[in-house]
């Protein structure tokens, strides 16, 4: 199986498991700064050089070997679930994505007519109940993660310990694991403990949201979308991502972690 989602700077100077809605495109844009001393020109999602995608076949065997002999820093960034579903549904479900069409084809055509979702359109401003399809999408994000239908889950809203096991599982092992809403703390740490051919200053690196603009913007604090039902099928699907990173399932008005990641645990758990 390899190390699918994993990235590695040319200079191989740190190895990054991708977890999707966790500030991946800044960690993509940080790393590939840091080897060329300028940013890609573009989503770095996108690129086809300049850093090793485990998606690229040339990389690959740079990637099995670094990670098999733990040359480098290896690392991955995690997120509150419930404020990362609600970052996929906005991105994934309402937006208009970068090609200019709706995610997936048929997925929001599917949506609308199996779940009852509305979604709204450019056109009308985005108007819609953001809360009542909201919570539509979870029952449908559940059904995909449970049950594997109406499709398989997608890599937006499946499980982070999900994306992050593989690498464990398959033989590699992180030094860091750090928090999306801690970002520069966590990311500084890595960069800290690994030596960049070019100078990275944290302050001055702008976020890269490529998601930011393509749909409506959040109309209520992140607790209003999450009633007691919704809380229930939150964990249901994401129970270890609360457990293992330390967020707190009671109150999803609270983002920040309530305890410290313990990476012995993690390797332990999603070793398996």
């Amino acid at each position: 199986m390899g190390f699918p989602g994993t990235w590695m700077t040319e200079s191989e100077s740190m190895v990054y498991r991708v977890v999707p809605k966790c500030a991946c495109s800044t960690i993509g844009q940080i790393m590939f700064y840091s080897d060329h001393g300028t940013f890609f020109d573009g989503d770095i999602h996108d690129s086809t050089a300049g850093l090793h995608k485990w998606s690229q076949a040339d990389s690959q065997p740079l990637i099995e070997s670094n990670v098999k002999e733990h040359k480098s820093m290896s690392f991955t960034c995690v997120r509150n679930p419930y404020t990362r579903i609600l970052s996929s549904f906005f991105d994934k479900i309402c937006g208009i994505q970068r090609n200019g069409r709706r995610y997936r084809g048929n997925l929001v055509p599917t949506l609308i007519q199996k779940y009852g979702i509305e979604v709204g359109s450019p056109e009308d401003g985005f108007e819609f109940d953001q809360i009542k399809s909201f919570r539509r999408f979870l029952l449908f994000a559940r059904d995909t993660i449970k049950f594997r239908r109406p499709m398989d889950p997608d890599i937006h809203w499946s499980a982070m310990s999900g994306h992050i096991s593989t690498f464990i599982v398959n033989g590699g092992r992180y030094d860091q694991i750090f928090w999306t809403e801690n970002f520069n703390d966590g990311m500084g740490k890595v960069l800290k403990a690994t030596k960049t051919p070019k100078k990275v200053d944290l302050k001055k690196i702008p976020r890269f949201n490529e998601s930011e603009g393509h749909g409506p913007k959040r109309a209520h604090p992140v607790e209003d979308y999450f009633d007691d039902l919704s809380m229930h099928l939150v964990y249901e699907i994401y129970k270890k991502d609360f457990q293992l990173f330390k967020y707190d399932f009671d109150d999803p008005s609270n983002k920040m972690p309530v305890g410290e990641i313990d990476l012995d645990e993690v390797h332990a758990k999603l070793g398996d």
